[in-house]
């Protein structure tokens, strides 16, 4: 090949590889996790222009001061939390996508026969009043148990470090876990009382938030990444790729091939795993902010409408993306 073509070859192929924008984004390890390591490890951020640094949090705190910081500029994790962050830390956060209910089961130590072997007992949250703390403190309270009056919570930290404190410390009752960190539990003698979904109904969990001025001075790039996250969730929830995903599972989350097959079942079952397209699903939000009313008394317990704080705008121009 002489030197003219190969020059040529080369801007062609330079041609159709678009620049490369780096962008970080922060979220808790887990099944939830997925989509976005897929559309690295698949290319789907690569080719629209982005190259996508992951980090993982150890908890809610740290990656909401993170975000409020510009230590990185997109958050995934429960979407109370983006909540927390405008109406507890006064940031002009915005919610741009759904991702999944949660995945959450209640787990209890083994000796734990039912709600009433909870009282005066110490249960392992992340931040105390925000998402699954919430979602624990309501299904307790639907079965005759408030906080501070007959039970104790501790925030130990995320849904790895709940496990391990109920693991390695017998007086640590229940928490709040999802997958893989409730197969594990499973495996290791604690007993799940039920699915959240079952349990409260609909619930809008992970998602994506970002600062509202970031995303508004950065519209195209927001689109970009919310288009091939959700190529990223496509991937996940198609079956051909199943082995592919367990694959992927086990060896970022650092799981057996066995724990990661069971999370992945979990994942894509219809009403309990990733929601299709990381659709945000309006419903379960309004339950989101009726537990946080109810739950924290926060707006004098009525929820404020869903409006303040989600901006799905950029999640529909990102599907026109998509449809191209």
């Amino acid at each position: 090949m002489s030197r003219n073509v190969l020059m040529l070859a080369l801007a062609l192929f330079a041609a159709d590889v678009p620049a490369q924008t780096a962008l970080r984004m922060k979220m808790f390890p887990g099944a939830q996790s997925v989509p976005v390591l897929a559309a690295v490890s698949q290319g789907f951020f690569e080719r629209r222009g982005l190259t996508v640094e992951v980090l993982f949090t150890v908890n809610s705190q740290e990656q909401r001061d993170g975000l409020a910081s510009g230590d990185f500029q997109i958050a995934q994790a429960a979407v109370d939390n983006a909540v927390a962050m405008v109406e507890m830390a006064k940031k002009d956060v915005v919610i741009v996508t759904g991702g999944d209910s949660s995945m959450n089961e209640l787990f209890v130590q083994p000796e734990v026969k039912g709600y009433a072997d909870l009282k005066g007992q110490t249960l392992l949250v992340d931040a105390p009043n925000t998402a699954y703390a919430l979602q624990l403190k309501k299904i307790l309270l639907d079965n005759g148990l408030k906080e501070g009056a007959d039970y104790t919570i501790y925030p130990i930290g995320g849904t790895g470090l709940r496990l391990k404190g109920m693991k390695e410390n017998k007086a640590y009752k229940a928490a709040m876990l999802n997958p893989p960190f409730s197969v594990d539990a499973q495996a290791a003698g604690l007993k799940s009382m039920g699915r959240a979904v079952d349990l409260l109904g609909p619930y809008q969990a992970q998602g994506t938030f970002v600062l509202r001025g970031w995303a508004q001075a950065n519209r195209e790039l927001l689109q970009r990444y919310i288009a091939a996250f959700v190529e990223g969730t496509r991937w996940t929830l198609d079956p051909k790729n199943r082995d592919a995903v367990v694959e992927l599972l086990a060896g970022r989350l650092k799981v057996s091939p066995e724990v990661a097959a069971r999370t992945y079942s979990a994942m894509v079952d219809p009403k309990f795993g990733l929601t299709p397209d990381a659709r945000f699903d309006m419903e379960g939000f309004r339950r989101v902010l009726a537990l946080r009313a109810e739950i924290e008394g926060s707006w004098g317990g009525t929820p404020p409408a869903p409006g303040k704080y989600v901006d799905l705008a950029y999640y529909d121009d990102a599907m026109k993306l998509l449809s191209h």
